[in-house]
């Protein structure tokens, strides 16, 4: 399972929309609370966070990899997406433990082969 954290509808469907065509599965999980219930019933491969959610999606980064997280969270991969003049932001998203740190512009373009990438690990 890929998760989610989108800060708007427009990201929450694009990445629903692409994720359902590939028959890859994907569902949200905006808040802390979400992630760790679906932390709870499903086989989390990854999470993809929007940094427009700002302190939350860096709260969510943190809840991953921060030094409470034990090995399952710490095996989730990280994929962190935000405003490519928001140099701090981007900045702070790979300090926060995020994999992969990128341009609105770059997911955009490298969501399908991203999402069959993450779909594809253990």
């Amino acid at each position: 399972m890929i998760l989610y954290a989108a800060a708007d509808l427009i990201w929450a469907s694009r990445i629903k929309a692409v994720a359902d065509a590939l028959k890859v599965p994907c569902r949200p999980a905006r808040t802390r609370e979400m992630l760790e219930a679906r932390l709870g019933d499903c086989h989390v491969k990854a999470l993809l966070v929007d940094l427009d959610k700002g302190d939350e999606a860096i709260d969510l980064i943190t809840f991953l990899r921060g030094p409470e997280a034990d090995d399952r969270r710490r095996g989730i991969a990280v994929v962190a997406w935000g405003p490519h003049i928001d140099h701090q932001l981007l900045k702070r998203a790979g300090e926060a433990g995020a994999d992969t740190v990128m341009t609105r512009g770059a997911f955009d373009r490298e969501l399908e082969r991203l999402l069959l990438a993450l779909d594809a690990r253990s």
